[in-house]
């Protein structure tokens, strides 16, 4: 199978991930002196060069109101995780092809016919072959 249609989880995972995105770059990037606030973990710095930043490495993109309202969105996500609980617990439908169990029903009563009339003469043939390799002597 060359290409694999996703999921009903690849998609909701897909869906919550582009309303994430659009959430943080609505989020005004932090500027350099709002990261010089956030405490960093003590190390040893004595001996590396460190490049200090002062302003923004790329200007704050203006994305406009958003498109929908927070509320809404909130609505929106809350549904998505329902259907996702829910689909992630449904076991998938068997493949089911009505064709071939259309073909398998039209042929059950042929394969009996002539199972009926040749197995006898078939495993009477076999069992006989394998006695004669087993004791040597032909029947």
């Amino acid at each position: 199978m060359a290409s694999r249609e996703p999921s009903m989880e690849d998609i909701l995972a897909s869906i919550k991930k582009v309303i994430a995105e659009e959430k943080e770059q609505r989020l005004a990037p932090a500027t350099a002196d709002e990261m010089d606030e956030i405490p960093l973990p003590e190390e040893d710095t004595s001996d590396v060069d460190v490049l200090e930043l002062n302003e923004p490495l790329a200007p704050p993109v203006d994305l406009g109101p958003p498109l929908i309202d927070e509320g809404v969105a909130g609505q929106s996500r809350q549904a998505l995780d329902q259907l996702q609980t829910i689909a992630a617990t449904v076991t998938p439908a068997p493949q089911v092809n009505p064709l071939e169990d259309m073909v398998r029903e039209m042929l059950k009563p042929m394969l009996k016919q002539w199972l009926d009339e040749h197995l006898p003469q078939m495993v009477d043939e076999h069992v006989k072959r394998e006695i004669s390799r087993i004791t040597g002597r032909p029947l």
